[in-house]
């Protein structure tokens, strides 16, 4: 069934009008000037085709028109408020639905989304794999972690600078280690190909070759003596947590991506 248009501008600075019987309070109660509710008054009026208001010597007073509608006006007002706050409950949510590769996940993220689990017990994580173009309404996502030059169409931040590292250990073969990602000339030309730079990390780190990876994937295993650097490539392809606007504006999205990205 087709809704009626509702003049929902009009309907509101009725109900302050009545409830004030004053254009002059009405006005200061919507910061906007009497003549502004006068004419919102007469709008909505030509429109009903009724009488709202009259003027008496002591006052403005309601017609019989006007006071009829009140009570159901004011209820509906009342869902509309219920409504909001039903559209609104899924930001106060303490459960964060993320999707990263899963190398990523298991070298840098886990262990930053349980330090920052630590800040509030209430928090909830939900992981996926991101694998492919990302849906975030079909997966219900909050946010997402992808390998790429830019954030998209989407909003987003970038983790660290973009680049990549080759690594290796003392003693290890010069053999690259070929993955999807990886700089094209490494592409299918090592004596071992993985289906992430996870993998090809870990196996530069047992000695098979030498991998290049994105530099902040390598981070936390340089930084522990595990693998030594043995060269870099300059790319504009890094880490970026991104999501669309609506979920980007959500407060506990703000505060995880700041966690993260600080």
């Amino acid at each position: 069934m087709k809704r009626t248009h509702l003049p929902l501008n009009g309907l509101r600075v009725f109900d302050a009008a009545a409830r004030h019987l004053s254009f002059t309070r009405a006005a200061d109660e919507l910061a906007v000037t009497p003549a502004a509710v006068g004419q919102q008054i007469r709008a909505l009026e030509d429109t009903l085709g009724v009488v709202l208001f009259r003027r008496t010597a002591k006052g403005l007073e309601l017609t019989a028109e006007g006071e009829a509608g009140l009570d159901s006006l004011r209820a509906g007002f009342l869902q509309f408020e219920e409504a909001v706050r039903a559209m609104q409950a899924g930001q106060s949510s303490k459960t964060l639905t993320i999707a990263a590769p899963r190398d990523f996940t298991a070298k840098w993220l886990a262990k930053r989304l349980s330090d920052y689990g630590r800040s509030d017990p209430e928090l909830r994580f939900v992981l996926m794999a991101a694998e492919g173009p990302l849906d975030f309404t079909q997966a219900n996502l909050d946010l997402a972690v992808i390998l790429a030059d830019s954030p998209g169409e989407h909003e987003g931040v970038a983790l660290a600078a973009p680049g990549f590292v080759t690594v290796g250990v003392d003693g290890g073969t010069d053999r690259p280690i070929a993955w999807p990602g990886c700089p094209s000339e490494d592409k299918g030309a090592g004596g071992l190909t993985v289906p992430d730079a996870g993998l090809a990390l870990d196996a530069a780190a047992e000695g098979f070759g030498r991998a290049c990876v994105p530099a902040l994937l390598a981070a936390a295993d340089l930084a522990a003596g595990r693998v030594t650097a043995v060269g870099e490539t300059p790319s504009q392809t890094g880490y970026w947590l991104v999501a669309p606007v609506p979920q980007w504006r959500q407060k506990k999205v703000k505060a995880l991506v700041a966690a993260l990205a600080g």
